[in-house]
């Protein structure tokens, strides 16, 4: 028995209600790419991608090969952490702290004397890749890291190799986590970004990237599973959202591409008779690439690229597998801003095993991301308390 849910990062399918509050009137991410770019889609669209919302290109297919439906964010706050954590059976009352005027003079002065970096560069949301040629420089001159954050919930720390041993970046970012980013200041990521090259060409290091997440209050779904014998694995970044804990096995990955081959790999290597296994993988390209960057063309790119995955995909899972399709929060790059967005999420539910009339359903509206989590505990008969219900019941009221 094997469950694979794959979190197609930043493809939210339409504003939700509130999304005034967040500044994300009008978003609609897959709406406006499949209008912009017209991605060809035809195996999302035979799964019933086009039955989930109008979607340029996209055609509702007459017999879905799969249940589909969209999932509304009851957390507050619309960062990959708090839709993943939502996803995982939790809910966030309140949104982790974000500095839009940089961070206050307490948390820096604190940093700087617990690691004895000397000072920092920078203290304001910025693009990842525009901080470093700006201020790359400065940084060769001065030893001094830096520091940033983003629309985001985060700590962002970039240093370069040739500066600052990769070693010592990650324990200035251990530091920032357990002693700096803390009560008030407990963002939902510190982030080390470290970066090579010279003057006008530096380039950031995504292999050597590492993120400390704020660890969960509650047990998310993944931990109960391992606890009732159920094999856990995380592809993607998903393992750094927990604080790295709740999983079996890890596998790192840096783009879309090598966690679709992941995924593939374990399908492949899960045989009758191997302990049950939950799959939890994040394809990260849509939002970090392309959504981020204002880009609709990649965007569409990536979703073709997908797209084209999904036949082995489905080949590949086993007649007691099952694979859910969803997101995490919207990220619009057609809209002028270039942060996430409050959107609703997909949600494609495939079995192989499911009969054709009970495959061709719409689920509906669910009213939180802990459907999910309530559809994996229950695929695996584990006791799980949330506010959630499976995706075979009609959505909570």
């Amino acid at each position: 028995m094997i469950f694979v849910s794959i979190v197609l990062d930043g493809v939210g399918i339409g504003a939700q209600p509130d999304a005034d509050a967040y500044g994300d009137v009008g978003s609609d991410t897959l709406g406006h790419v499949c209008e912009a770019a017209r991605p060809d889609l035809p195996h999302l669209a035979e799964l019933g991608l086009g039955c989930i919302a109008t979607l340029e290109g996209v055609p509702c297919a007459d017999a879905p090969r799969a249940r589909y439906g969209r999932m509304r964010e009851v957390s507050a706050g619309k960062d990959s952490t708090t839709g993943h954590w939502e996803l995982a059976g939790l809910r966030l009352d309140h949104p982790f702290p974000t500095y839009p005027d940089g961070f206050p003079d307490d948390v820096i002065d604190g940093f700087i004397e617990a690691t004895g970096c000397g000072g920092v560069l920078g203290n304001r949301p910025a693009s990842g890749t525009a901080i470093v040629q700006e201020m790359g420089d400065d940084h060769r001159r001065t030893g001094h890291p830096i520091v940033y954050t983003s629309a985001d919930s985060v700590f962002q720390i970039a240093a370069h190799k040739e500066v600052v041993p990769l070693e010592t970046l990650y324990d200035w970012c251990r530091t920032a986590r357990t002693e700096i980013c803390t009560g008030e200041h407990g963002v939902g990521r510190v982030i080390a970004r470290p970066f090579v090259g010279a003057s006008g060409a530096y380039e950031r290091i995504s292999a050597e990237r590492r993120d400390y997440s704020r660890r969960p209050e509650e047990a998310p779904v993944q931990d109960v599973l391992g606890a009732h014998g159920v094999r856990t694995v995380s592809i993607g970044k998903i393992y750094d959202l927990f604080a790295r804990t709740g999983f079996d096995d890890v596998v790192k990955t840096s783009e879309n591409a090598e966690g679709i081959a992941a995924v593939h790999e374990e399908l492949r290597e899960h045989e009758a008779g191997d302990p049950p296994t939950f799959v939890w993988a994040n394809l990260v390209d849509f939002d970090q690439a392309y959504g981020h960057r204002n880009d609709p063309a990649g965007f569409a790119g990536a979703l073709e690229e997908f797209d084209r995955a999904v036949p082995d995909l489905l080949d590949a899972l086993p007649a007691d597998g099952r694979l859910v399709l969803t997101a995490d929060h919207g990220n619009d790059p057609t809209t002028g801003s270039t942060d996430h967005a409050r959107e609703f999420v997909p949600v494609l539910d495939y079995t192989p095993g499911r009969a054709p009339e009970a495959s061709a359903v719409d689920m509906g509206l669910r009213p939180s991301f802990n459907d999910h989590a309530a559809t994996v505990a229950s695929w695996f008969d584990v006791p799980y308390e949330t506010q959630g219900t499976p995706f075979e019941a009609p959505p909570a009221r």
